[in-house]
């Protein structure tokens, strides 16, 4: 088998590759959070952009900033920055292609320096971020930018070495403005309502806390624009690798396979230019806000849905869990009669068309998407895709039974194990406070719900609460099955 490189990409006939001339493409777009999502998702768009033949001033240079990206900058280094792209069909079809759109990767904890020329450079025109939901530091409580983070802390300090995400991209904001080059544009594709939002009041708080006058010159001369995201991608295993090298001939250490479905709602706003995304198939709008509920509402919090009623009932992948037909009934449920009455018109979307969608595409077999992927940092992810359908769904009078049980699934998983007493690895940034929490609702019902951080005053709203206890006290009571039985009935 072949290693993929620069040098031995044209070898592998049998895939599609980048056919144009990848000495030409400069770095336009500094990503942040160089994940398998990115991979399958904006720098694919990019590859397609470059394959048409335009956009070679838009190539991307990708950056990790934690310890854990160390391996990704080894990948990518010794692959000249390409990789496998395998799209995997529900028939078993397998759809490969080398990406060729990332022109270099940094490892900000080696030389920060490099990464914070990378955004001066003229070239540069766009930061793009996925970061996770969870990485835009903001107190749980109050939204607020947490200044008590040590890892922000220390990049406040005057004359330090910045590390972090907020203190790389304002500072190299502040030196473009310095050299009197136009500010680059941020744009965040994480899975947060108001993403761009979000971010400009993420990072104009860091540079507030640096310096007033360069916290309000960023939040007034940066552009922010809001996007959706949407692409089921899994972790990347052994079998995905072994899949390329032995069906394609090509050993590469870090592929991506996804599912065949992508889509990019982007807000038309940028400080300095964009990529021609529209001729790629990305949706360029005026107002991303309704298709980001959308997708966090029905998509993600069905995931959530999925996720620990699915590995409750010893399921282990999404499409064991999307074809149990209990799972089925309560994803399509809670979607229709709970998440979409929240919703107002999504323009150009057929929403029980999209729903409909969305069952065949948590079913594909192919994709072995994992419930613990899904699961993981819960406290974040709970509270900003089913929460708000819940608080909505309350202040219209609408039903909750749904979604209070999908919560109760996730604080009996919180306790660490299943029916048969086999640990679960609880991946939370809480883990600790979420499970001593749990393990107190044996004798005390509401003490998983009873925590504001997460949840507000929703342990006093009677209708939530009372839903919530039922299912916890079934799903202790009965195990997993008659819960979802009892609640599918009840609902």
């Amino acid at each position: 088998m072949t290693v993929l490189s620069a040098s031995s990409v044209d070898g592998f006939s049998a895939v599609p590759r980048p056919e144009y001339d990848r000495g030409r493409v400069t770095t336009g777009i500094v990503h942040f959070g160089f994940g398998n999502f990115h991979r399958a998702h904006q720098a694919m768009y990019i590859d397609g952009l470059l394959t048409s033949g335009d956009g070679f001033e838009w190539g991307i240079c990708g950056v990790g900033v934690l310890p854990s990206d160390a391996r990704m900058h080894e990948v990518m280094r010794a692959q000249s920055g390409l990789y496998t792209l395998v799209v995997k069909h529900p028939d078993g079809a397998l759809e490969p292609r080398i990406i060729g759109s990332v022109t270099d990767y940094l490892f900000a904890p080696d030389d920060p320096e490099a990464v914070l020329r990378a955004l001066v450079a003229p070239g540069t025109r766009i930061v793009s971020l996925t970061i996770t939901e969870g990485g835009y530091n903001t107190d749980r409580v109050t939204g607020e930018f947490d200044l008590r983070n040590p890892q922000v802390a220390a990049d406040l300090q005057p004359g330090a070495t910045p590390l972090t995400v907020f203190g790389l991209v304002v500072e190299g904001a502040n030196r473009r403005r310095k050299a009197g080059l136009a500010p680059f544009t941020v744009v965040s594709c994480d899975n947060i309502q108001g993403n761009g939002d979000v971010a400009r009041d993420s990072f104009a708080a860091f540079a507030r806390a640096k310096d007033p006058a360069l916290g309000e010159w960023f939040a007034d001369t940066v552009a922010f624009p809001n996007s959706m995201v949407d692409r089921i991608t899994p972790v990347t295993s052994d079998e995905e690798r072994a899949l390329v090298s032995e069906r394609f001939g090509i050993e590469d250490a870090w592929p991506v396979v996804c599912e065949p479905f992508v889509q990019w709602v982007l807000e038309d706003r940028f400080t300095a230019g964009r990529p021609a995304l529209e001729d790629v198939g990305v949706q360029l709008v005026d107002d991303v806000q309704p298709y980001e509920a959308m997708k966090l509402r029905l998509l993600n919090a069905s995931h959530q849905a999925l996720a620990y009623f699915g590995m409750l009932l010893g399921h282990r992948y999404a499409h064991e869990a999307a074809t149990d037909p209990l799972l089925r009934d309560l994803v399509d449920r809670y979607m229709r009669e709970e998440a979409a009455p929240t919703l107002g018109p999504v323009p150009g979307v057929d929403l029980d068309a999209y729903m409909s969608t969305l069952l065949e595409r948590f079913a594909n077999p192919e994709i072995r998407d994992t419930l613990a992927r899904l699961g993981t940092d819960a406290s974040d992810r709970i509270p900003k895709f089913l929460l708000p359908v819940v608080r909505d769904s309350l202040a219209a009078g609408g039903k909750v039974a749904l979604s209070a049980g999908i919560v109760a699934s996730w604080a009996r998983f919180a306790e660490g194990a299943d029916e048969s007493g086999r640990p679960f690895d609880v991946a939370d940034p809480l883990r600790e406070s979420l499970a001593e929490r749990a393990r107190a609702q044996r004798s005390d019902p509401l003490a998983f719900l009873r925590n504001p951080e997460i949840f507000g005053s929703l342990a006093e709203d009677a209708r939530f609460s009372g839903e919530f206890q039922r299912t916890l006290a079934d799903l202790h009571d009965h195990g997993a099955a008659h819960a979802l039985e009892s609640l599918l009935r009840r609902a």
